[in-house]
């Protein structure tokens, strides 16, 4: 059935206001692309949209005249020169249409799911998934999420500094998600970033895939040193990061919709220094002193109930802001 007015759904079709809107190049971009999609499969809509198009102002005396150039070439052409060079060259096509066919698989792969190149080809299935995740998952974030897990571990052990490493992991760990997030998504981090904003899996549904993966490595790599690190008395547990982590997440992603990804990240986790780990330095450089003055933010079910709050308040901006994120960012 046609909807008048009405956006893409999964009954709808196009009707002459939309197909005029798209014809004109005014169309929003996610409706662009749905009808786009939409057009591959249905012939009377097809027919509807080519025909606006031809009406159009400026595409239509353009498509018509291509069209008459290649009708005047063909009837020009004979059709024996016609199938003799298309006989000649079946060799060199079957060959160049392979290794193109391939090359194609793999960049249409890579924009759809990750919007990236250079995914090596004798990864496993997995392996491609984690490659394609994004670009933080590749670059300097992951090697300096490595060395403070690590550094976390050997400054406890090895120096023989014990549970005074512990708070500082504490109140570091729900801000290092951010600078993965950050990196991941934006202009300036992913080199085809227009091309994968032009496609139907780019935008937000790309942005929370990418960040979901930097969750899934930075989480368990956290949450497990933190586990491993001398306890301090009456300090909160290995897992008390994850829900504030959780809510500055979100937050950059809500206020990314405003500013950027990279901006709302940086400012979330500059608010974060300066009212949660500058007062809690302040108490007392390490151990029991830096420990107390960062339980406030973390230990007590009203605390992280009030985490909890703040996280689902940030998804629901996100998701009524999902739309922004079908558009380029500015520079």
């Amino acid at each position: 059935m046609r909807r008048e007015g009405s956006g893409p759904g999964p009954d709808w079709h196009v009707d002459g206001e939309l197909a005029a809107r798209y014809a004109a190049g005014t169309a929003a971009e996610s409706d662009a692309w749905s009808l786009e999609k939409h057009v591959e499969a249905c012939g009377d809509c097809a027919a509807v949209v080519s025909s606006a198009v031809r009406a159009g102002t400026e595409t239509g005396p353009l498509l018509a005249g291509i069209r008459a150039a290649v009708l005047e070439r063909a009837v020009q052409e004979p059709r024996e020169s016609v199938l003799s060079s298309a006989y000649a060259d079946t060799t060199t096509s079957t060959s160049t249409s392979t290794s193109t066919s391939t090359s194609t698989s793999t960049s249409t792969s890579s924009v759809t799911g990750a919007g990236t190149t250079g995914v090596p080809p004798r990864l496993s299935r997995a392996a491609r998934v984690m490659w394609a995740a994004g670009p933080a998952l590749r670059g300097a974030w992951l090697v300096a999420l490595g060395v403070v897990v690590l550094g976390a571990v050997a400054l406890s052990y090895g120096a023989g500094l014990g549970a005074s490493v512990r708070p500082l992991l504490l109140v570091t760990a729900p801000v290092l998600p951010l600078a993965g997030v950050a990196l991941s998504y934006g202009r300036h981090a992913d080199p085809l970033y227009e091309i994968a904003t032009a496609t139907p899996s780019g935008g937000l549904r790309l942005l929370l895939t990418r960040a979901a993966a930097v969750l899934a490595v930075s989480v368990p790599a956290l949450t497990l040193a933190g586990a491993v690190l001398p306890v301090a008395a009456g300090g909160p547990g290995a897992a008390a990061w994850l829900l504030p982590g959780l809510a500055l997440t979100l937050a950059a992603l809500a206020l990314g919709s405003f500013v950027g990804s990279r901006r709302g990240a940086a400012a979330v986790g500059g608010a974060w220094l300066v009212f949660v780990v500058a007062p809690a330095a302040a108490t007392g450089p390490a151990g029991a002193a830096l420990m107390a003055g960062a339980a406030p933010y973390f230990a007590g079910s009203s605390v992280q109930g009030g985490w909890a709050a703040g996280a689902v308040a940030c998804a629901l901006l996100l998701a009524a802001r999902r739309r922004s994120f079908d558009h380029l960012e500015t520079p």
